[in-house]
């Protein structure tokens, strides 16, 4: 399950933490929001609520792509995670969110024509 890492500020004007939903603690401190949320998202591609990610279930994408999800060119897609049967894509928003969207959700963003539902595996 994706969402087991959090960006939080931290203490002082210059902090922000990443929060690790498992063990209830944070799992890092960066000097900004867009490192946190960086880490946090990467680190969501190398764990599960439930311990270290079998790296069979991640598909990173190299160059990130552009997709389309519930509205025209909603980020670039860098990387698939299986979880329970289901691929999720990690896309980057352009204002430096992330999102894990489902499969079905997404289509390459040049090719309108293109059927959803194509995770990492499909022909």
């Amino acid at each position: 399950m994706v969402g087991r890492f959090h960006v939080r500020p931290g203490d002082g004007d210059n902090e922000w933490l990443v929060w690790d939903n498992a063990v209830n603690g944070h799992r890092g401190r960066c000097r900004t929001q867009a490192e946190a949320i960086t880490l946090a998202a990467d680190l969501e591609l190398q764990y599960t609520v439930h311990g270290p990610r079998d790296q069979a279930t991640v598909r990173r994408i190299d160059p990130p792509m552009p997709v389309d999800g519930w509205n025209r060119h909603v980020g670039k897609l860098d990387a698939w995670i299986s979880e329970g049967g289901r691929w999720l894509g990690r896309v980057w928003h352009p204002d430096g969110r992330v999102s894990f969207i489902d499969q079905d959700d997404l289509r390459p963003a040049d090719d309108r024509q293109r059927p959803a539902g194509r995770g990492p595996g499909a022909q």
